[in-house]
């Protein structure tokens, strides 16, 4: 006898529980999977689902959920195709898997939140296909880019690669603070600059050239030197933080104001022939203060224009910097958190360093003694404030 589509439904219902919007709002730890079509969930989902139409959902769902034990709530419109789709899912073996009764349709009817994504237009959709096919990016993931903000700390040698990926990515703001002039010799690295633009400030030349590479991307010029009484304002204004300056006064300033606003920081540095990255996330992980308490004397400090560096290795630091704000902002990955990762571009080599937090830092430790911003004065041949690049973080 040929089994019906009611029959279908019994069969899962067996093995698939089946929970109220009610129960589902009021539970934590259990990923959320939209299965109905890109057009339903682009008019509305529930906060923090991720979509996976059931059409494709036994090709992507490893690649989205690779953990067959990962608790699974799925949800449809109505609760028929969530269940079925459920089903496949415990056939393929994944463990904990259950049904939204009812679909969005009840979840609304409940009166509970529910989103209403910004969508993508036509041109953005070509222009970002490719991220689009990305099952970690998404269109989910591209509108959080391009409704992010970035704040980058010097429009120079890692600031350059850095604004120039975050820019092709659709991130919606870029920021940038620096009061310098572009000149001759920031050519050999700091790519964003061009010969006819010598003279020009770079926040104004920077502005340019990202303009002319995404018009979805508006940047901000901060065309001032970044201290202790500005930094905060600034860096309220963005979502993450972009460390690219050149000298240990802006650098401890930067991290310790990125502390107190709660703002994650990708903090890079270059020297010669290496360069490191590393993430900070503000009482999650270690800051720089967790590694060096203090600036060092300013005879120890090495010249910014006469340490010297090679021009494709703030390129290499730039685009991982990059790369780490990109996964903060989707929220995917593993962040270069409590790591410190250090490219020897001679050997061609990269090596990890695990960096503990030190409970006793005078910043994000147990009992700080530093809760207010400092200028440090005297540190590196520039003055504070110039962001370029040209100082290794830590030497």
């Amino acid at each position: 006898m040929a089994r019906t589509a009611r029959d279908l439904l019994d069969d899962a219902r067996r093995v698939i529980p089946e929970v109220t919007p009610q129960q589902v709002h009021g539970t934590h730890g259990r990923r959320l999977i939209d299965v109905r079509e890109r057009s339903e969930f682009d008019e509305g989902h529930v906060p923090g689902a991720v979509h996976l139409s059931k059409g494709f959902i036994e090709s992507r769902i490893e690649d989205a959920v690779p953990d067959r034990d990962a608790p699974l709530t799925l949800y449809c419109s109505g609760g028929v195709r969530s269940l079925l789709a459920a089903r496949t899912l415990h056939e393929l073996g994944y463990t904990d898997v259950q049904s939204m009764s009812g679909g969005f349709g009840a979840w609304k009817q409940a009166g509970l939140d529910f989103v209403v994504p910004r969508a993508l237009t036509t041109e953005q959709k070509q222009r970002y296909s490719r991220h689009l096919l990305v099952p970690e990016v998404g269109e989910e993931g591209q509108r959080k880019l391009l409704d992010a903000k970035v704040l980058i700390i010097g429009a120079g040698g890692l600031g350059s690669p850095a604004a120039l990926y975050l820019a092709a990515a659709g991130v919606g703001t870029i920021g940038f603070v620096d009061f310098d002039v572009v000149d001759v010799s920031n050519l050999q690295r700091q790519i964003l600059h061009t010969e006819d633009r010598i003279g020009m400030r770079k926040t104004e030349s920077a502005r340019i050239a990202l303009q002319a590479l995404n018009h979805d991307v508006r940047v901000v010029e901060h065309n001032e030197m970044l201290n202790s009484e500005n930094a905060r304002d600034i860096f309220e204004q963005y979502d993450v933080i972009v460390n690219g300056c050149d000298n240990f006064p802006a650098r401890y300033l930067a991290n310790d104001v990125a502390i107190f606003a709660k703002k994650p920081l990708v903090d890079g540095g270059v020297f010669r022939f290496e360069g490191q990255v590393t993430t900070v996330v503000p009482f999650q992980s270690p800051c720089y203060r967790c590694r060096y308490p203090a600036p060092p004397p300013p005879e120890e400090a090495p010249s910014c224009a006469e340490a010297g560096v090679l021009g494709v290795v703030p390129g290499i630091v730039g685009v991982l910097q990059a790369t780490e704000v990109i996964k903060l902002i989707v929220g995917v990955g593993e962040p270069l958190t409590g790591r410190l990762l250090h490219i020897d571009a001679l050997a061609m080599r990269f090596r990890e360093y695990r960096v503990p937090r030190d409970p006793e830092c005078p910043v994000c430790g147990e009992s700080p003694t530093i809760t207010e911003p400092i200028d440090y004065a005297g540190f590196c041949a520039a003055p504070v404030g110039v962001a370029t690049e040209a100082v290794a973080a830590g030497r």
